[in-house]
């Protein structure tokens, strides 16, 4: 949250990635019991955001597909974990070997304000 924050992104948006964190947290927990979620900050044009990468060494992913729909889950729980990651991020990247792990990578993005225009008047492309 504080990065998000300090990233500029409003209360409802640092709520939603700290959502998707936790629950990627969760997911390294319930499936390979360790492994680590690195954030950073970035720019790119007009824009900034905050990368989230989340990795294990766990038995990883079967079906990738599968696993980001809604109501699908393999633990007993109600299969929201990787669908609402998928859904409240701007891009998601998931790399998953069978046996060897997997590597999801989240992005959310913000619009940078362009000089001379009021909070309101961000225009986008």
């Amino acid at each position: 949250r504080e990065l998000a924050q300090r990233l500029g992104f409003t209360s409802l948006e640092r709520t939603l990635i700290a959502t998707a964190v936790s629950e990627l947290a969760r997911n390294i927990l319930t499936y390979a019991r360790e492994g680590e979620i690195l954030l950073r900050s970035l720019q790119e044009g007009d824009r900034c955001g905050i990368q989230v990468v989340a990795r294990d060494q766990g038995p990883g992913i079967l079906d990738v597909n599968l696993a980001t729909m809604v109501g699908y889950s393999t633990s007993g729980g109600l299969g929201l974990g990787l669908s609402l990651v998928k859904r409240t991020m701007d891009e998601l990247t998931i790399v998953s070997t069978p046996g060897q792990g997997v590597v999801v990578t989240a992005t959310k993005w913000k619009r940078l304000q362009r000089e001379g225009s009021s909070p309101g008047s961000t225009s986008y492309a």
